[in-house]
C-alpha cells in the first residue's frame, strides 16, 4: 500500500489521482471512474468529488492508496 502525504484537512478524489498520474487532467476523472473501478474504504465510488481524509484508503485495480496528514 502507498501513501498519499496531503497537508491540508482533505482532498478530492479526482486531485488525488491527478497527484499520483493516474490521469493528466482533473477533468479525466469522470471518464476514468466510468471505465475503472474505484473503491474508498471498501465501498464503491464514482464520484470524482470524494472528499479523501487522513486514514482514507482508496484504490484502483490492484493498487491501493492510503491518505495521509
Amino acid at each position: 500500500m502507498k501513501e498519499l502525504h496531503i497537508t491540508t484537512d482533505y482532498i478530492l478524489l479526482h486531485q488525488a489521482l491527478k497527484l499520483l498520474g493516474i490521469i493528466p487532467t482533473g477533468g479525466a476523472a469522470k471518464f476514468f471512474l466510468l471505465s475503472h473501478d474505484c473503491f474508498v474504504n471498501n465501498e464503491k465510488e464514482e464520484r470524482r468529488g470524494r472528499k479523501l481524509y487522513p486514514g482514507d484508503v482508496f484504490s484502483i485495480g490492484k493498487l491501493d492508496f492510503k491518505i495521509v496528514k
